[in-house]
């Protein structure tokens, strides 16, 4: 049996090596985009995580300020218990450095106690340069960097003593260059942390407090007793590691699934070659039933042929990946368009479990396409075959199965995330497809059926259509990868049209104003704010028409997920009120007296429970610390409303400036948005915005102006960027659903030569023939683009209104593109017409006409 396997598949693809070629093709993409898309982000979320535990180090308990910092006051009541062995403060806050290209430079200052952060963060640990002075540790003016910062602002191999500039919103630092810190990812520079207290105007505040337990000391006690302080929140080294990994998750899930639709066509791919091997060599299949060969004997053959190619092709997509990998994170630094690791260049990590399971993956497609080619070979009757009569024709699977899976697949739809990941969703969506599929005879009658009349006086389209309407099971397996690659590619044109458009109508919105400044740092993230007395001196300028400064906070409601932010802006007496300024999706609840109203994303719901017409606690537990130290009552939140919001996925929280500043008197802000008077220029408008925000603060201010155009303009440029890959693999998608199209034609063909043969005998011409073909083709490709169209429709409504809100918590409006789907599925239409035509080339040939006198 083993002799024969080899020499009978063998034969085959070294006879037929460009099929067998484009079978291994299709696999090999499929698992090398899969497996590359996991190589990057499982490699930037080890870099990314690696570098938060140099940060933060691995204390036993780590007390994290609920809001960007809290009174420092809370650090000696705690060093002084007897189930704390050591508490080490740390202080971080971000400013802007000069990089060697002149270009600015976001980086992290932290402050830290230096005799005691190597116990708890040795990443942290102050390493002096040769020629240091002695007490530089503590220095006012001293700094440490750590490698990426050593790079990015020149100074790697400089001298001790070097100096170097440090801005915030309040001005310009200039420090000196005393050594260095071990801590990876993005650039940090380490002070003494009352030294970063008084640079900073930080005095009296802590970001964290880092404990380590006393011998036999219990954790879970050590937790209750700090539950109850005020503007902090108790956090595990585990809970970091957990929003690491929260932070991209969705994204890495949603990318992944993806990059496997080429995987999930190339399984029709290897099923039309091997179908196509099947019908050429069923002489070859019955004489060998003849002498003895079992029909699972043959079954065994052509699953051997299918396991050859996926192994082939896995193992040459697993190469590919890791170069690809390899590429992206030298060129992309493993971001791929998700933001979420923006700063990290990690190294390619290599994973032997991931390429085993994505190999795995490659061979069981390879097998599952493979499967109904074995079957019939499996089912073909020897003496039939023999004599000529082909493989016999299928109408496919009873009524029941296609609609069982669609039902299954409409029932899935409805099911909620498993541990925030949209599983039963994904189900759907292969349910649908696959249902659909099945369902492609019945479907292919159907429409047939009506056409059929239309056609009944003109000999060569009655042809087409009577031989297309009654081998409907044939008709189904030609086109079912052209259905699946269409499908797929109109759900994702969908998806992707109505995604874009409703971040378009989200930034009509929340854009309104003529000009945005903020300081030169990533917003959302900041603790840089302007000055109130800066706020106030700008809506006074000339020119200014209007001005609403806006704060923003991030609050660490839940140790084990990433931070929101809370959104301090005029939201009462604005024009048009809160629906101007915040896109809702509903109208806003009336706020009940003693109550403050809060306006959340819908991350917010999802992730916190925070309902519109119910009050939200954990905002008032985040405020409690404000409200000790006014002697006053936590104030509570009632939610008033739910808006969109697609730049912060775990949430965001708006709240009106006039009750944001009652809570804690802040009137900072780290945005300003402004309205022109008419008739001034903008140019010099911010000629005059920059000039008196230098005199107010000092030379050098970063500061960062934007008009609505420019911000539009590049979210929707990074957003384009960031779905590129989807219009690449709708491609390659429907260019291996065209090529099934070209092999199961073949196959047909090559079983029908006798059926042209005597068409030929008849008095039909080559071209005649040839137009039969093609009219076929046209009848099954039409049928299939229709259904393309239909079932692709019905899994982009599971992917906009399921798979988005539950990976990324937020939703957005269908829009169809109807013009380009139309395009689309006419192209595909027209160039399946053109590909049954081209492997019907071999029907009107020499061979089917001396194909006849076999039976003569």
């Amino acid at each position: 049996m083993l002799a024969l396997l080899k020499t009978f598949s063998w034969q085959e693809i070294r006879h037929q090596p460009w099929r067998h070629a484009v079978a291994v093709l299709a696999v090999m993409l499929g698992v090398a985009l899969a497996f590359s898309v996991q190589l990057i982000n499982s490699s930037a979320l080890d870099e990314f995580a690696q570098a938060v535990r140099t940060v933060d180090g691995q204390p036993d308990l780590q007390l994290r300020a609920v809001q960007e910092s809290f009174d420092d006051a809370l650090f000696g009541p705690l060093a002084h218990r007897a189930d704390v062995a050591l508490a080490t403060p740390v202080l971080e806050l971000p400013a802007t450095a000069q990089q060697a290209d002149g270009t600015r430079l976001a980086v992290r200052v932290a402050g830290v106690d230096a005799l005691s952060v190597a116990r708890t963060a040795p990443g942290l640990q102050p390493v002096p340069l040769e020629g240091a002075r002695r007490l530089d540790l503590f220095a006012p003016d001293a700094a440490f960097l750590n490698p990426a910062a050593l790079q990015a602002l020149g100074l790697a191999g400089s001298a001790a003593g070097t100096p170097f500039t440090l801005q915030d919103a309040r001005g310009t630092q200039v420090l000196r260059l005393a050594g260095t810190v071990g801590a990876g990812g993005t650039p940090l520079v380490v002070m003494d942390i009352a030294a970063a207290q008084a640079l900073f105007d930080r005095v009296g505040r802590l970001s964290r407090i880092d404990l380590r337990l006393a011998p036999g000391a219990s954790r879970e006690a050590l937790l209750q007793a700090v539950a109850g302080l005020p503007g902090v929140v108790a956090a595990t080294p585990g809970d970091a590691a957990a929003r690491v990994g929260d932070l991209s998750r969705a994204y890495r899930v949603n990318l992944t699934v993806l990059a496997l639709i080429a995987l999930f066509t190339g399984a029709f791919l290897v099923f039309s070659v091997l179908a196509l091997g099947v019908a050429k060599r069923a002489p070859q299949f019955a004489l060998l039933g003849v002498l003895g060969l079992t029909p699972r004997g043959r079954r065994t053959l052509v699953l051997a042929e299918s396991l050859a190619l996926g192994v082939v092709g896995s193992a040459l997509g697993l190469a590919l990946g890791t170069a690809l990998a390899a590429l992206a994170l030298r060129v992309l630094g493993g971001d791929l368009g998700g933001g979420y690791f923006a700063g990290v260049a990690p190294a390619l990590h290599f994973s032997l479990p991931a390429a085993a399971a994505y190999g795995a993956l490659g061979v069981a497609a390879a097998l599952a396409g493979g499967w109904w080619p074995a079957r019939a070979a499996e089912r073909l009757p020897p003496a039939q075959t023999l004599k000529g009569l082909g493989l016999g024709t299928s109408t496919g699977l009873p009524p029941a199965w296609p609609l069982a899976l669609l039902g299954s697949g409409v029932a899935l739809a409805f099911l909620p995330p498993v541990a925030g990941v949209p599983l039963a969703a994904y189900l759907s969506v292969g349910l649908l497809l696959v249902g659909g599929i099945t369902a492609l005879p019945w479907l292919i009658a159907l429409l047939l059926d009506r056409l059929q009349p239309l056609a009944a006086r003109r000999l060569l389209p009655l042809l087409a259509l009577e031989r297309a309407r009654r081998m409907r099971g044939s008709a189904a397996v030609a086109v079912s990868g052209v259905v699946a690659a269409l499908a797929l590619a109109v759900a994702l044109t969908v998806m992707v049209a109505s995604f874009r458009g409703s971040v378009m109508q989200w930034l009509d919105t929340v854009l309104p104003a003529d000009l945005y400044l903020r300081t030169g740092s990533t917003p959302g993230t900041s603790t840089q704010t302007f000055p109130p007395e800066l706020v106030d001196a700008l809506a006074r300028l000339p020119g200014v028409a209007r001005l609403e400064p806006q704060r923003i906070l991030r609050l660490q409601l839940d140790p084990a997920r990433p931070a929101v932010a809370l959104l301090a802006r005029p939201l009462r007496g604005v024009p048009g009120g809160v629906a101007a300024v915040l896109p809702l999706r509903a109208a806003p609840l009336p706020v009940p007296p003693g109550r403050i109203g809060i306006y959340v994303s819908e991350a917010m719901v999802d992730l916190y429970g925070a309902r519109p017409g119910r009050d939200f606690a954990p905002l008032s537990e985040a405020f409690r610390a404000e409200a000790q130290a006014a002697g006053r009552p936590p104030a509570i939140f009632f939610v008033a409303g739910v808006w969109r919001d697609y730049v912060r996925q775990f949430g965001a929280i708006s709240i009106d400036r006039d009750d944001f500043i009652g809570l804690g008197g802040d009137r900072a802000a780290n945005d300003l948005a402004l309205w022109r008077a008419p008739g001034t220029d903008a140019a010099a408008l911010q000629q005059a915005v920059r000039a008196l925000a230098e005199q107010m603060l000092g030379s050098g201010t970063p500061l960062e102006f934007a008009a609505p155009e420019a911000i539009r303009a590049n979210s929707l440029r990074i957003f384009d960027r960031s779905f590129a890959v989807t219009y690449w693999l709708q491609a390659v998608a429907i260019g291996i659903g065209l090529f099934g199209v070209a092999a199961s034609f073949g196959a047909q063909v090559l079983a029908r030569r006798k059926e042209f043969g005597l068409l030929a005998h008849l008095g039909l011409t080559r071209r005649q023939i040839l137009a039969v073909v093609a009219g076929e083709g046209a009848a099954w490709t039409g049928t299939g683009a229709a259904a393309g169209i239909v079932l692709g429709l019905a899994v982009s409504v599971v992917l906009v209104q399921v798979v988005n809100p539950q990976s990324f918590h937020w939703t957005m409006d269908l829009r169809v593109p109807w013009l380009r789907l139309l395009a689309l599925a006419a192209a595909v239409a027209a160039a399946g017409t053109l590909t049954a035509r081209m492997a019907g080339g071999a029907a009107a040939g020499r061979d089917a006409v001396l194909a006849v006198k076999e039976d003569w």
